[in-house]
């Protein structure tokens, strides 16, 4: 018979899980297979009865096995084994309870560091009060004496007294206010860093202000429970008491009521539109600036670089009634045309020059003012209206001249790094804006947005960036006074002091706070007085270029050439120095024309200076860098004094050779160049053959002497209508 101990199966069979030695029946109870039989027989009682199964257990992640240690001796849980079992569940309680402490010493670091930070900023805005207390009361005081004039002492010390209580008051309560705050509980951890967090404004007005709304929307949503405002106060402390006071709508903001045009501006406007100019000699002079200046360009288009940046923004844009750009069959919109005539007149800086504080080439203006006038005057034509004439252009070339050489003749761009083609835009935009009929306050507005454009810097003039942006930077500016004024009279308004505005106006911005300076009221002064090159240099060396074909002359006499020179000593001015003395290597057209050492070896040894000299091919000649290293440069006090002096304006350059023989040429010193207007007589004929040779690569015979008519008819140039001039000049 089968034994019915081992039918439950609580026989000797059923594996033991424990080594006591506890009795059978006891044992029974814990032993799996002893728990199945009882379940199963108590079912079997009852065969009538359903059975229900239960549900099937929802799966579970499989735990991982447990660690297994060596037992080290003995052990009440190894029971003599080799090896104890450490369960999971008990490590994990271990692992929970060092977390735990863990974030308490987190938070407890945390809250002591919030306490520190606290404290510093409390004494550092208590610091502050106390500074602005004293403020407030210098200035109470100051106001109190200004009035006693006016009120009973008795009554003013009676104001001041209840003045200073109140004051008094105030602050106090402000402090008690702040020790509360100081006693008060930390506040919980989300709000502390929710709160630090928003007083971070990247803007400080805004973000003040997000700073109090926030705080008070925390007030209400942090933990579903409205927050002490104490902890608040805490959190408020963090922003300085006087932005606060302007969040909170108490300070005051800036003052936004429009002030009048800056004087400056206003002068240029009266200027353009008022003055008349009665000036003959301003008048003969701007007909041989015009026509000199348009044989500079005619003579750039030999020049493939020059050639590269003409042309419509669309090739082959043809715009009806649109201005002719010379020696050229383009025809383009104002603003087009006025870059294109710009770069061609400046491209081989041979135009006119003016020398002051800043230096510049005035003429540039005609850039923008030819384009304007042709345009208007072809758009008038076909609308059967009246064009404007080449007197119009005069006068406009006239005034555009006075404006920027009258702001140079004190006011030096290129010391704050500025090049002087922001006096282009400046003066082109005024008279261009009359030209277009804007009136007075229209043209205001539009100088005004000449000053507040970009300007640009002198990088591209200087070493070791010389570049060709130079030749075109004028013309840039003429197109962007164009644009400008015609936006203007689409009713763009102006800035009315965008000169003088504090922290934002050209003063503060781009000329380290210094209003402009003026030596002369607006007339024709310079027009009478600019500078004529006969020379492709810059004109700070033309002096020394004149004096340099003078010695080439002298080593012709004596049977020498420029390698018989040992050394050779110029002296000139200090802005000579300062612009165009260079060595080393020479990288460009642009880096040699402004170099003053390779503009007076050339003519040492060839005898002259022309434009294609600037070119790699012709650079290539190694006695122009051998020569270039035989040369000293000094300044000379009397050139750098009689350059800045009104009644002068003299350019001086004195060269002198050293032979190897020896012997020593005089110097050569020459005060003021064949362009000046003590010398005008003796260049007018220079100018016109200057200009002969310029056209004589470009147009035919019957086109070059309908042109060079105009030299000397005075009468029929000023009349003409400025299409008709401009189709002289077309391809």
């Amino acid at each position: 018979m089968v034994d019915a101990k081992k039918m439950r199966g609580l026989g000797s069979d059923s594996p033991s899980t424990t080594a006591t030695t506890a009795p059978e029946s006891k044992r029974a109870k814990y032993t799996p297979n002893g728990l199945q039989a009882s379940a199963l027989a108590k079912l079997m009682r009852n065969p009538d009865k359903e059975i229900k199964l239960p549900e099937p257990a929802t799966e579970k992640s499989v735990r991982p096995p447990p660690d297994i240690v060596p037992n080290v001796g003995s052990s009440t849980a190894g029971a003599g084994s080799g090896e104890f079992h450490v369960y999971t569940q008990s490590r994990q309680r271990e692992y929970q309870r060092l977390n735990i402490l863990a974030e308490k010493a987190q938070r407890e670091a945390e809250h002591a560091q919030f306490v520190q930070r606290q404290t510093q900023l409390s004494a550092e805005h208590e610091k502050k009060t106390a500074k602005n207390r004293a403020r407030r009361d210098k200035k109470k005081a100051a106001a109190g004496r200004s009035k006693a004039q006016t009120l009973n002492p008795k009554s003013l010390s009676k104001q001041e007294s209840e003045s200073t209580a109140a004051n008094a008051n105030t602050d106090t309560s402000f402090h008690n206010s702040r020790s509360a705050d100081r006693e008060a509980d930390l506040m919980p951890s989300a709000v502390t860093t929710a709160s630090l967090r928003i007083c971070r404004p990247t803007s400080v007005r805004a973000g003040l202000v997000a700073s109090v709304s926030s705080v008070r929307l925390l007030s209400t949503q942090v933990s579903g429970r409205s927050v002490n405002s104490q902890r608040l106060n805490r959190v408020s402390t963090l922003i300085p008491r006087r932005s606060m006071a302007v969040a909170a709508g108490v300070g005051k903001g800036e003052v936004n009521e429009r002030p009048p045009p800056d004087q400056v501006i206003q002068d240029i406007a009266d200027y353009v539109h008022d003055y008349e100019i009665t000036s003959e000699t301003a008048y003969n002079t701007a007909r041989l600036c015009l026509l000199d200046s348009l044989g500079c360009g005619i003579e750039a288009l030999r020049f493939q670089a020059a050639r590269n940046v003409l042309g419509p923004v669309v090739p082959g844009t043809i715009v009806p009634n649109g201005a002719k750009v010379p020696g050229t069959d383009y025809q383009l919109d104002p603003i087009r045309a006025a870059f294109n005539n710009g770069a061609l007149i400046r491209w081989l800086d041979f135009n006119d020059t003016w020398l002051a504080a800043e230096w510049g080439h005035p003429s540039d203006n005609l850039g923008s003012i030819l384009a304007v006038a042709d345009w208007l005057s072809r758009t008038k034509v076909a609308e059967g209206g009246k064009p404007f004439t080449v007197q119009d252009v005069l006068t406009a070339s006239i005034k555009a001249h006075e404006i920027q050489g009258n702001i140079a003749i004190e006011n030096s761009f290129n010391r704050v790094g500025l090049d002087h083609v922001v006096l282009v835009k400046v003066a082109s935009c005024a008279v261009v804006s009359k030209m277009l009929g804007l009136s007075r306050e229209q043209t205001v507005d539009a100088i005004t947005q000449a000053f507040v454009d970009g300007q640009s810097l002198r990088t591209y003039r200087h070493a070791p960036n010389a570049g060709s942006r130079k030749s075109w930077a004028a013309g840039d500016a003429c197109s962007r006074a164009v644009n400008l004024a015609l936006l203007v009279q689409r009713g763009e308004g102006g800035y009315n002091s965008v000169l003088t505005a504090k922290t934002w106006g050209f003063y503060d911005v781009l000329f380290k706070g210094q209003p402009f300076k003026f030596q002369r009221p607006y007339t024709s002064y310079v027009m009478e007085n600019v500078l004529f090159k006969l020379a492709p240099a810059e004109f700070h060396a033309q002096t020394a270029v004149e004096a340099a074909v003078q010695l080439y002359a002298k080593l012709q006499e004596a049977g020498k050439t420029s390698d018989d020179i040992k050394s050779v000593k110029i002296r000139t001015q200090e802005a000579a120095v300062r612009i165009i003395s260079k060595q080393g290597k020479l990288n460009n057209y642009a880096d040699r024309d402004h170099c003053l050492q390779y503009m007076v070896a050339v003519p040492l040894i060839k005898g002259s200076l022309e434009p294609g000299d600037y070119t790699d091919e012709f650079a290539s000649d190694p006695r122009i860098d051998a020569l270039r290293e035989k040369m000293l440069v000094e300044e000379e006090p009397r050139y750098t004094s009689e350059y800045l002096e009104p009644e002068k304006r003299s350019i001086g350059n004195s060269v002198e050779l050293e032979l190897n023989d020896g012997t020593t040429l005089d110097a050569v010193a020459i005060d003021y160049p064949v362009g000046h207007a003590r010398r005008r007589d003796e260049a007018v004929p220079l100018i016109a053959s200057k200009l002969k040779k310029h056209l004589a690569d470009i147009y035919n015979e019957q086109q070059k002497d309908n042109i060079l008519q105009l030299l000397t008819d005075h009468d029929r140039l000023v009349k003409m209508p400025v299409n008709e001039f401009m189709d002289l000049w077309a391809k």
